[in-house]
């Protein structure tokens, strides 16, 4: 049975997909007769409405949109450092995108479970899209990281397919198309996400660029209490008992924080605390 961690993708030739007349990229996919036509329409489409997008929240929920033609409904994407460290945390960048249902998140926080997810160790190596029950079922995974499948799968996330993004300097990306049943996929619908997945990420390297790189916002140190045992899977009302504290005051800090971190969920605020260096769990 197909299991999938959560990024929560293919060493590109060159950086970006340049293409001039974007609708004669999707007429030009050699896939099957049937219902390829219309996948072809709907990514020619994604392709339009992604130009002269600015903001990254709504590029991303452009390719939600997108994805929601091949049934997937959750989507995680998120950049990692170039080299791992021993017995260090996989950092991300501040680039976490992701819809995961809440409850994974707060799991694969606070479980630390980037330490072993077999995603992130495939990708690095992997050139090229592929499915979690290739993961799954490979004899070099441990059962350590296949409880990393398991567990996703009590929250929905039964299958997928995930896409290493190499980029020259180093770096990596990757992006997670999560889906509820298990199921095995066609090489259109892997070819198209896989596409899908260049794009956004080249779409939102130009915007970062344009944007300059992020800096750390400055937390109060409450603040970083706070957000600090967040991330590691305490409710308001615990962390309110361990500071001393009212859990309104608690709410009050976190909302602060995810403020100041630019985002709408303790979960993105505790993994882009982590990432800029302000806490360490």
């Amino acid at each position: 049975m197909e299991r999938s961690p959560i990024p929560a993708a293919a060493q590109v030739r060159g950086p970006a997909i340049e293409v001039s007349d974007r609708s004669s990229l999707a007429r030009s996919m050699n896939f099957p007769n049937g219902t390829s036509g219309a996948f072809a329409v709907e990514f020619g489409r994604f392709l339009e409405q992604t130009d002269g997008v600015a903001q990254s929240e709504q590029l991303f929920d452009l390719l939600c949109t997108f994805a929601l033609n091949f049934d997937c409904r959750w989507i995680a994407y998120g950049s990692l450092t170039p080299e791992p460290r021993i017995l260090k945390p996989v950092r991300f960048d501040s680039a976490v995108m992701l819809n995961y249902p809440v409850e994974w998140q707060e799991r694969y926080l606070k479980m630390r479970y980037d330490r072993i997810d077999p995603i992130i160790k495939r990708s690095r190596k992997r050139a090229g899209a592929f499915q979690w029950s290739e993961v799954y079922d490979d004899a070099s995974t441990t059962n350590q990281e296949r409880r990393v499948f398991d567990e996703a799968a009590t929250f929905g996330l039964r299958s997928g397919i995930s896409v290493p993004l190499h980029d020259p300097n180093g770096s990596i990306a990757i992006m997670s198309f999560a889906f509820p049943k298990d199921r095995e996929f066609q090489d259109r619908t892997g070819t198209y996400l896989e596409l899908a997945a260049f794009h956004f990420h080249v779409r939102l390297t130009k915007l970062a660029s344009l944007d300059g790189a992020d800096e750390a916002p400055d937390l109060s140190s409450r603040e970083k209490e706070c957000i600090l045992w967040a991330a590691k899977g305490k409710s308001s009302w615990e962390v309110g008992t361990i500071l001393g504290i009212s859990e309104n005051t608690v709410n009050f800090h976190i909302k602060n924080a995810m403020r100041k971190l630019d985002t709408g969920s303790r979960t993105t605020a505790a993994i882009k605390a982590i990432t800029f260096g302000i806490i360490d769990v």
